[in-house]
């Protein structure tokens, strides 16, 4: 009888653990769609294309590489955001470019765990 019920536990908890990652799994999906969507939205007001607004990163941090990029809405800008590793330092350089009118709106430096 113990053993029954042991089992029982047993399987109700892989049951549990399995429903929740499958409800995981399905909200990440969720959030991806939503992300995707506000994404594609943000790209069709954008007048400056992501590679244009690249070339222009680069050409303000020559010696840097883009690690990550990014279109968003931040402080009532429309902007591309790169984050950019340069050689010898540890810190990210980010560059924010306006992706209306193609102006540099900020070169700063982040911690590289700053998110």
């Amino acid at each position: 009888m113990k053993m029954k019920i042991m089992l029982m536990n047993t399987s109700i908890v892989m049951s549990l653990g399995l429903a929740a990652g499958l409800l995981a799994g399905c909200a990440s999906d969720d959030e991806k769609g939503e992300n995707s969507d506000k994404q594609a939205q943000l790209q069709s007001q954008a007048k400056i294309s992501k590679e244009d607004a690249e070339e222009i990163a680069m050409s303000k941090v020559p010696d840097g590489t883009i690690k990550e990029s990014e279109l968003e809405k931040e402080k009532g800008h429309l902007q591309w955001s790169f984050d950019m590793a340069r050689p010898g330092q540890k810190d990210i350089t980010e560059v924010n470019i306006d992706a209306i009118t193609g102006a540099v709106l900020n070169i700063g430096q982040e911690a590289p765990d700053a998110d």
